[in-house]
């Protein structure tokens, strides 16, 4: 087969990054469906989103460094099977535990790919894009993100096959994507004899400062998308009793679309003024949802997630970039990895903590004291970011 242009193959890569993001979020506004039929309870819920989170984790710190070594399409093609894996199991889903085993296969296809594909993406970028390659990436991946729910919500509302559909769809732009990559050309030189090592992700030490801020800044953005995610679409429920799954799932597809929107038209800004607004954004995100869900305001919500989404978007992006830019090709992918450990970290603390009090005190509580907590991280973040910019400035 005739290898792609490098237009071409920059596209293609961008393309497969978005699909493969896209599957992580697809089942999103199906879970009411399973709970029905599986009748497994609300802190099941949170223990499906868990292992999807220890399944990104686990693939971030075993398969972090491996595209270094051996060349990003490897990985992304692998990357592209889990995914391929994981709608067959959803597919043939019958019970509960099936449901977990395709979480978890959902969550390595996003660990293999989020630090190997944002890597390839900055390589492949033509001249003409390589100072919005960072840019592109981060849409690629809050972008699929935000796709999921809403590509699902519309499926299962207006079309049948609610709980199979969806995943048919997504194997077609799955087998789409491999073609595409098994196409493009690798960009990073491979070592002759490179093998597979286990080696954890690593932060070079000429940017360890630079990955800390930036990683403060992003746990705190990825902790406000966890709750936003987890909550929103029960909070819907409960302020529009009777909601179908697209309005159930617009509050989350808000969220992401403000992510995107704010990256895009606030591309140059000045990092430190970037990053301090993001920070902004989160906390009042946060506090807005909090009166949002003691009010059941569904206005209220989506104005909540405007704000976080903004405010996430910009402190990721800005943040990342940052890093990113001051690293050596041959340590980007692992570089990028551990700053996505971070991030899922942070993006599953909320979920499992915030199913478990609803459990004990009841969905609304719960959710404005996450939103309230959450809120505090993100002061946390600021203060720790203004110190830092601080002292950069007077040493």
């Amino acid at each position: 087969m005739r290898t792609l242009s490098p237009r071409a193959a920059f596209a293609a890569i961008v393309a497969a990054f978005a699909v493969t993001m896209i599957g992580t979020t697809l089942p999103t506004p199906m879970y009411g469906i399973y709970q029905q039929r599986f009748g497994f309870s609300l802190s099941m819920s949170t223990v499906i989103f868990a292992v999807y989170a220890a399944g990104v984790l686990v693939a971030l710190l075993v398969t972090g460094r491996w595209s270094d070594a051996v060349g990003r399409r490897p990985l992304l093609l692998g990357g592209l099977g889990l995914a391929l894996l994981s709608d067959l199991v959803f597919l043939a889903a019958t019970d509960t535990w099936v449901l977990l085993i395709g979480r978890v296969l959902s969550g390595f296809s996003a660990g293999v790919y989020v630090g190997t594909a944002t890597a390839a993406v900055i390589e492949s970028a033509t001249p003409a894009w390589k100072d919005r390659a960072p840019l592109v990436a981060t849409v690629a991946n809050v972008g699929g993100l935000g796709l999921g729910p809403m590509l699902a919500a519309v499926l299962v509302d207006l079309l049948p096959w609610p709980t199979q559909l969806s995943f048919v769809v997504h194997i077609v732009l799955v087998l789409a994507a491999t073609a595409l990559v098994w196409r493009a050309p690798e960009t990073v030189e491979v070592e002759p004899g490179a093998r597979l090592q286990l080696r954890r992700p690593s932060v070079p030490g000429p940017v360890r400062s630079t990955f800390v801020a930036a990683s403060i800044v992003g746990f705190a953005g990825f902790a406000v998308m966890g709750l936003m995610t987890a909550v929103s679409p029960r909070l819907v429920e409960r302020a529009v009793p009777g909601a179908g799954q697209v309005l159930s799932v617009l509050v989350v597809f808000v969220l992401f679309v403000a992510s995107v929107g704010s990256q895009v038209v606030l591309n140059r800004m000045q990092l430190a003024r970037a990053v301090n607004l993001g920070c902004g954004l989160l906390v009042l995100g946060m506090l807005l949802l909090a009166v949002a869900i003691g009010t059941d305001s569904l206005a209220l919500m989506l104005v909540a997630a405007v704000a976080s989404g903004a405010g996430q978007g910009l402190s990721f992006s800005k943040g990342l970039a940052s890093v990113l830019t001051r690293t050596e090709p041959d340590d980007r992918a692992g570089l990028t990895s551990a700053f996505f450990v971070v991030a899922y970290v942070a993006i599953s603390l909320p979920v499992v903590g915030d199913g478990l009090a609803s459990q004990k005190w009841g969905l609304g509580p719960a959710g404005v004291w996450f939103s309230v907590a959450v809120a505090g991280l993100a002061v946390a973040a600021l203060v720790a970011l203004v110190v830092d910019q601080r002292r950069v400035e007077y040493a």
